[in-house]
């Protein structure tokens, strides 16, 4: 493989077929430059022309220092869940990532210090599986807001932080065709609690706000700066977006289906995230609302 491809070509084989081995079978690809900007995309690409297609990309990204991100799509039989942002601390017995060690199906290194795991959940897709997935992030200690996009293993990640020595992906862990029960996810004690959220109705709407969504682009105009980035932060524009629309009264489903309009993100990962985004938002609205109720 190495003498065909090269070793960065070898890893991103390596990387997709170990996706493949538990049911993933189509990848949306997307291009961004150094500044995180969009320079290309396209949807729901086979494995196997992904697969064709991965080596010549990863041949010309240095070059237009292009990065290589890909995002599976849900197979059949089980539920993904990407968890981000995972920092490896040896010192910690009680640190995360050696519990995940034991059910990820992969795991990759995006920067120094800095990990991601994939976990594949057995269960056909239910009502549940949005909220089981953000109890297993904040359980893990994970962003709450991947998107369920990465890097490509192999390919270079590609920001101005790091100039000029710029991290390769690399895998640090694959178990090709491990599908995990959530029995045993919540045994290693990664799954935080249910929280109890209604998932219709926050309130009545109020203030003549009835019918009326929220400004998206208010949102993305007031967003933080991504991290290390002259850029909006997307993911918290999305999540502050879904937090006013469930405020004035719209149920997470409706305001799921929404942020698929409003936002260019959602669009690109999919129903998915825009379900994790609007289920994370209900949550951060029931909290609010109930600290805002406490007796003091």
């Amino acid at each position: 493989c190495r003498e065909k491809h090269g070793r960065g070509g070898c890893e991103a084989l390596k990387m997709l077929d170990t996706f493949a081995s538990v049911g993933v079978r189509y990848f949306d690809l997307t291009h961004t430059n150094i500044d995180q900007e969009k320079r290309g995309f396209r949807a729901k690409q086979s494995l196997e022309q992904i697969r064709r297609s991965m080596p010549f990309l990863l041949d010309s990204a240095p070059r237009r220092q292009n990065n290589v991100i890909v995002r599976p799509h849900r197979p059949p039989a089980a539920l993904l869940v990407q968890l981000d942002d995972l920092r490896a601390d040896e010192r910690d017995e009680h640190n995360p990532l050696k519990r995940l060690a034991l059910v990820s199906f992969l795991i990759l290194a995006t920067s120094p210090g800095n990990f991601q795991a994939w976990v594949a959940v057995e269960n056909p897709e239910d009502a549940t599986d949005a909220d089981f997935a953000r109890r297993l992030r904040k359980g893990a200690g994970a962003d709450p807001t991947a998107s369920g996009a990465t890097r490509v293993a192999g390919s270079a990640n590609f920001k101005r932080k790091y100039e000029p020595d710029f991290p390769i992906v690399a895998i640090e862990a694959a178990h090709p065709g491990r599908i995990i029960t959530r029995g045993a996810l919540e045994a290693l004690g990664l799954v935080a609690k249910p929280e109890r959220v209604n998932l219709t109705m926050r309130r009545n709407p109020q203030h003549g706000r009835a019918g009326k969504w929220p400004s998206y682009q208010y949102c993305l105009d007031h967003a933080p700066a991504a991290h290390g980035e002259d850029r909006p932060d997307v993911s918290k524009a999305d999540f502050t977006w879904c937090m006013t629309a469930i405020d004035w009264g719209f149920s997470v489903e409706a305001t799921a289906a929404r942020l698929l309009e409003e936002s260019e993100k959602a669009r690109e990962n999919g129903s998915q995230y825009a379900m994790n985004t609007a289920t994370n938002a209900a949550a951060a609205v029931q909290r609010r609302h109930h600290a805002t109720i406490e007796p003091v």
